[in-house]
């Protein structure tokens, strides 16, 4: 019995803490849940300890590192907010413009005693409409101040010409977060049809009316915007670039929807001349336009005058703020709203995030830091392009052109060498609504003036200081914010290998570039343009494989009776898998992982896995958990850590997964892509 015992604790000491290691305890090492075993729920092995320590707080609705990586750029970002004030800066200079901002949004005296009054000229503008070219006007200035109604559009390069920005129009309007809470039965939806509802009541209230014709203003509301929903497109269906792809002239725009004064509308928002643009779902502008002229005009002010309140909830008065926040309780189970600050820091970042970004980078971003990830890049690169040249089942045509856009990946690592320019934006000691939409409309216009200009490949679409990074199909390239690479409470320059590259290189770096090659981003050229340039037998042998991980996917219910939609998640999870594979190749190149050497009782292979859980490591509330499955292209942190563990072998090597563990999965089951 004895003997068993000891072997048992042989197999178990690489994995946990069964035995005494000399070296000292690490961040990774204090999260593990040594209770569980890594073969049967990965996740809450290298993360349970600190989810048991760290419950979510009250006013969230998911915790983890995002969070930690977030709190310390809060504080960073609030002393850069303070310093702005005690500097009394000139009138139009980045310091002026945050200072100013701060302040108005932390003048809650001010802001509680205007209440609504900010918001009378719109209010009265509504009360004015006499016809459809109202609202269509209408409709354009409340897009100029960024708030959504009827529709979306935007300005963005072309799809399938990535040399020409274009005009875009796609489905909107809606109140919800999408068009399925006005359909799903599950209890979660039901829930929150219910809680949406009764704030449309409560907001009728406040401006003016009784609680009767309230709800009959807020039954109206309601049956308008399930008008629009039933025209909406499901989440999974606005995958597809080609059928959400619709290019036409404004003949072809009036033909599709007759009844919107498109020339009165797209001069209201500041466009005087376009020879095309791009539809995205045309039935839904098909269906606008003929509930703009079946419904009443009674109604559409109504509809307005909700959607008004709603967009800018945010930046009233308290009464206000509360009327939403306990709606969205129903969605992100979070019971009282985060600290103000911290709010009003998250308002300056949309307003003006690369302002601030230039005065982050220089306190908390050096060169050594870019250098390493800048490195990092290419090793990933360097790795995939030897990974595509052995595939058996593409062809060598399609290697070529693959490797081609492989080497035409531009990367951005850290933050822009080019800055924006904002000493036009118009910030000052005005209501902090005002400041809001003033902020809305100077990014209405930079969009806008986009129109007929080459593109600029250099711009980025994050700040410096954001948590997040992305892939650009269009431009081919990835974006990689300095944010992106903190570690809490750690120096970068401390930060071992086998970590960085699980935290990184896998789960941002070799992901961002895997997006390139997923299910949306394999139907761009290495130019950024929607072109076919896949041989015929090769995108139907991707698209086996894909569905392989679709399949995989739909079998996770992460809350209650709700599955992980696989199809709508394909292209997140194919890239999940593919970081994690580039950078387990790119290790084994490494010193540290040839060297072998143990970190805090764990293998360079071990802490490389752990590494990435690490990036993952949250805890989310149900609420938050069953809007994330409907609205949401990501699957749950737990899903996207154990989902794709379970394809790879060096996983099943490092922890000794067996048939019989959970964490098992047959080999003729497991996705193999890139």
């Amino acid at each position: 019995m004895k003997s068993r015992l000891l072997i048992a604790c042989a197999i178990w000491m690489s994995v946990t803490a069964c035995k005494n290691d000399t070296q000292k305890s690490d961040f990774l090492v204090a999260n593990i849940d040594s209770a569980t075993n890594p073969a049967t729920d990965f996740f809450q092995f290298a993360n349970g300890k600190w989810i048991q320590n760290n419950p979510v707080p009250a006013d969230e609705s998911a915790w983890g590192i995002g969070n930690l990586v977030k709190e310390e750029i809060y504080v960073r970002l609030k002393n850069i907010n303070e310093k702005a004030i005690a500097d009394n800066s000139p009138k139009g200079t980045i310091a002026q413009k945050i200072a100013d901002f701060w302040k108005s949004g932390m003048d809650t005296i001010s802001i509680n005693k205007l209440g609504l009054q900010p918001l009378n000229p719109q209010l009265q503008a509504i009360t004015q409409i006499k016809s459809v070219d109202d609202i269509i006007l209408l409709a354009a200035d409340f897009h100029r101040k960024g708030i959504p109604v009827m529709f979306t559009d935007y300005v963005a390069q072309d799809d399938k010409n990535s040399e020409q920005m274009a005009y875009l129009l796609v489905q909107g309007g809606l109140g919800m977060p999408n068009r399925d809470y006005y359909f799903n039965v599950d209890a979660k939806s039901n829930a929150a049809r219910i809680a949406y509802q009764q704030y449309l009541i409560k907001t009728f209230i406040q401006l003016g009316n009784n609680p009767t014709t309230a709800a009959t203003c807020s039954h109206e509301v309601y049956s308008l915007e399930t008008k629009l929903a039933t025209a909406s497109r499901k989440l999974a269906d606005l995958r597809d670039p080609y059928k959400n792809y619709h290019k036409m002239n404004m003949e072809g725009l009036k033909k599709t929807a007759p009844s919107i004064l498109w020339n009165t509308y797209l001069q209201g928002i500041g466009i005087t001349h376009i020879d095309s643009l791009i539809v995205g779902q045309p039935e839904f502008f098909a269906n606008l336009s003929k509930v703009l002229t079946t419904t009443s005009l009674d109604d559409w002010k109504n509809y307005f005058r909700f959607h008004l309140i709603n967009a800018n909830a945010a930046y009233l008065d308290s009464t206000t703020f509360n009327h939403k926040f306990e709606y969205r309780k129903t969605l992100s189970g979070a019971s009282k709203p985060r600290p103000r600050w911290k709010r009003i820091l998250d308002e300056e970042e949309s307003a003006m995030g690369e302002a601030l970004g230039q005065l982050f980078v220089k306190e908390y971003f050096n060169e050594q830091a870019k250098t390493r990830y800048s490195t990092l890049v290419e090793g990933i690169r360097d790795v995939y392009k030897e990974r595509i040249q052995h595939l058996s089942w593409m062809s060598d045509a399609t290697k070529q052109k693959a490797i081609e856009k492989l080497n035409k990946i531009t990367k951005k690592v850290g933050y822009p060498d080019k800055w924006k320019d904002f000493s036009s934006m118009q910030i000052g000691a005005v209501p902090f609504v005002i400041n809001v939409q003033n902020a809305s409309e100077w990014w209405h216009q930079y969009s806008i003036q986009k129109l007929g200009k080459p593109v600029d490949r250099t711009e980025w679409d994050m700040s410096p200081q954001t948590y997040n990074a992305y892939y650009n199909p269009s431009n081919n390239e990835i974006v990689l914010p300095a944010g992106m690479f903190t570690v809490p409470g750690v120096r970068d320059e401390d930060l071992d290998d086998a970590f960085v590259y699980g935290y990184a290189a896998a789960s941002t770096i070799g992901h961002e570039i895997t997006h390139g090659f997923d299910d949306q981003g394999r139907q761009y050229d290495a130019k950024g343009n929607l072109t076919s340039w896949w041989q015929e037998q090769d995108s139907i042998e991707f698209t086996k494989r894909a569905m392989s991980i679709i399949e995989q996917f739909n079998e996770f219910v992460p809350v209650d009776t709700l599955h992980v939609n696989g199809n709508a998640t394909q292209g997140e999870n194919i890239a999940d898998l593919g970081g994690l594979v580039l950078g387990i190749e790119a290790f084994k190149k490494t010193k540290s992982y040839k060297a072998g050497k143990k970190i805090g009782g764990y293998s360079p292979m071990q802490r490389y896995f752990l590494g990435y859980a690490y990036s993952w490591m949250y805890e989310e509330r149900k609420e938050k958990l069953a809007m994330q499955l409907q609205t949401d292209v990501h699957a749950p942190a737990k899903q996207r850590v154990n989902g794709p563990l379970m394809n790879i072998p060096e996983f099943y090597e490092a922890f000794g997964v067996k048939p019989t563990d959970k964490m098992y999965r047959e080999p003729k089951k497991r996705v193999n892509i890139w």
